[in-house]
């Protein structure tokens, strides 16, 4: 029953879409107060038919009800309640259908916020966002549909994969699903206020609420994810290139662009151009993303791998939106006003152009290093990965003048400065940041390419944006959100060089010998879980006269079947211990290993420091 009421709501969902699309469509000639009435109520009922579907997925997980088959395929009648909860979105049907959640309640969210603005702007952008609503529609219920039936019904599910269960990864993709559907509103905003010819500075001040949404959503999610695979995955890091990280990182990229790109068109009403096309781009990374995340294309411990046809489906779903997108830019770019203005060579706007050039090279490398290793499966049937090295020899080189400009940039006014005079404050500045970084290189003995100029840089900015906070140069949001990432950059180059790690098979009684330090394997004990067994190693880590115990877990769950390893982190402000054993085929002996990284608290910090920054600049409506 509860399967038919929760598919049923969907066909109850696509019939509501198919009439918004056309009502949206046809009623630009004849728009009267009674039709934004009308939308309004269709776009009410969708509403609760979308909810409705997606609560009866998630009672389905909460009752067990193995009759249907995504129940029976992601839960289990042992699973903790939370990760049953969960588990309705840990998994691709019911991911696809909290999009689509997501996707409706923000277009309801946009209708009632924009009373005030021309109505044929708001039919235009729900025409588009229907497309996109109808197309996820289609998607779901044709290929992916949450409902399904099994018979006979199965007494016992599957379960979840035990790296799915955990607090994190529950958080993680609702956060960045808010981050790529906020995409979707703007990219469908941008091509009704193309075509309406209203790309100004009052649209401006409307959807750069939006872009704040998504882009805190997107920092967030992403944060949560690194974070996750930092302890359940036990990768030891905050970053791997993972290839589905990078497929976040990419639309965090271009619409962290387009964040200072709309800056310069609501404070000089200029980049009119580059604001639509950033718009289309960043939703079509975020498809994109989408697509290699379920395609089977991407060997990743975090894909939905299951269907290749899914991705076929998605892809010419994202190829038709993208035509459309660029024929509607192309065939009204009259109506992209002309800058008339004159941009002088000094001045902000010039400086946010530079750090978008930036952004679009950074974007460029984490989209080559993505996609060729498929292309050249696809040819010839070559399998390579790509590192960690290649992302930092491309990256590195042009990190160095990215670093000036953002310490310059906001230093400079809008439309005309004056090239900076004799500053001894800055030059002195300077010297010292040159002098630390010497220092820390000699120290830590690092002999990497540019890194004393790299490392002087990096304090330079740090410094700089602290002392920001004394002058009126920049807003608040601004100074927050470049103090967050001063602090990134800086706490991942001082953590690139001093983190530290040894791996050795050890047996219970044995020590290793490691940076002064002194890890001893004690001993090992086994507990019953909730619905796992566990193996739990007891260590202690001897540093000068501090002891420190370490129980990392190799967790056995019994449905469905899998064995994983849980790190043990000890964590302070200064740095991280983290430590992780696994099981090894010969008798007694496992694989451990140990990790130095400092500054990981900081890391993570500094990019809640620069949503903070955005969440001041949302509730601050007037700053600039």
């Amino acid at each position: 029953m509860i399967n038919q009421f929760g598919s049923f709501s969907l066909y109850l969902s696509l019939f509501c879409s198919s009439y918004l699309i056309y009502k949206s469509f046809v009623s630009q000639t004849t728009i009267n107060k009674r039709l934004g009435e009308n939308v309004f109520s269709v776009l009410s009922v969708q509403l609760v038919l979308t909810l409705i579907s997606f609560f009866s997925l998630i009672y389905a997980f909460v009752i067990s009800d193995f009759s249907n088959i995504t129940v029976y395929n992601n839960s289990h009648t042992l699973k903790p309640l939370f990760y049953k909860i969960s588990g309705a979105w840990g998994n691709h049907e019911g991911s696809l259908l909290l999009w689509l959640l997501v996707l409706i309640v923000f277009l309801y969210i946009f209708f009632i916020t924009t009373k005030k603005l021309n109505l044929k702007y708001r039919l235009l952008t729900i025409f588009f966002q229907q497309i996109i609503i109808f197309g996820f529609l289609l998607f779901i219920i044709f290929t992916s549909n949450p409902f399904l039936n099994i018979f006979p019904v199965p007494e016992e599910g599957l379960g979840l994969n035990p790296i799915l269960q955990d607090p994190a990864l529950a958080i993680h993709p609702p956060l960045l699903y808010v981050g790529y559907v906020g995409t979707s509103l703007i990219f469908s905003s941008s091509l009704a206020t193309l075509v309406c010819g209203t790309i100004n500075k009052t649209w401006a001040s409307h959807i750069k609420n939006w872009i704040l949404i998504s882009w805190i959503f997107l920092s967030v999610g992403i944060l949560l994810g690194s974070i996750w695979a930092y302890y359940e995955l036990g990768w030891g890091g905050f970053w791997f290139w993972d290839p589905v990280e990078n497929v976040s990182l990419m639309p965090w990229l271009c619409l962290t662009a387009l964040l200072h790109t709309i800056i310069v068109l609501k404070n000089r009403n200029l980049f009119h151009g580059w604001t639509i096309i950033l718009s289309i781009t960043t939703f079509s990374l975020s498809m994109s993303g989408t697509f290699l995340v379920r395609s089977g294309i991407l060997n990743s411990i975090h894909t939905f791998a299951n269907d290749p046809t899914r991705g076929v489906f998605i892809l010419i779903f994202l190829f038709i939106l993208i035509v459309i997108s660029v024929f509607i830019f192309f065939f009204n770019q009259k109506n992209i006003p002309d800058n008339l203005k004159k941009t002088y060579l000094i001045s902000k706007e010039t400086g946010i152009l530079i750090n978008n050039w930036f952004m679009m090279f950074f974007l460029s490398v984490v989209l080559i290093g993505t996609a060729y290793p498929i292309f050249l499966e696809v040819i010839n049937d070559s399998k390579i990965s790509v590192g960690p090295p290649f992302y930092h020899k491309l990256m590195v080189p042009f990190l160095i003048p990215f670093l000036f400009f953002m310490t310059v940039g906001p230093r400079t006014k809008w439309i005309k400065d004056k090239l900076m005079k004799f500053n001894l404050s800055q030059i002195i500045l300077f010297v010292i940041c040159l002098l630390i970084s010497y220092l820390v290189t000699s120290i830590t003995n690092t002999k990497y390419l540019f890194s004393l100029l790299l490392f002087s840089l990096s304090f330079y900015l740090f410094f700089n944006v602290i002392r920001s906070f004394s002058l009126k140069n920049s807003t608040l949001s601004q100074k927050v959100s470049h103090l967050g990432f001063s602090l990134f950059i800086l706490s991942i180059l001082l953590n690139g060089i001093l983190s530290k790690e040894i791996s050795s098979n050890m047996k219970v009684g044995d020590e290793i010998n490691f940076m002064n330090k002194k890890i001893t394997f004690e001993n090992i004990k086994i507990e019953d879980g909730a619905n796992f067994k566990t193996l739990i190693g007891n260590f202690k880590l001897h540093d000068r006269s501090q002891v420190t115990d370490f129980k990392p877990e190799i967790r056995i769950y019994n449905q469905p079947e899998t064995i994983t390893s849980e790190a043990d982190i000890s964590s302070s402000l200064y740095s991280d211990n983290f430590l992780v054993f696994s099981l090894l085929k010969s008798d007694g002996y496992f694989n451990v290993r140990y990790q130095y990284k400092p500054l990981m608290f900081w890391i993570w910090f500094s990019i809640l420091i620069m949503s903070l920054g955005a969440i001041i600049s949302f509730l601050r409506k007037n700053e600039k």
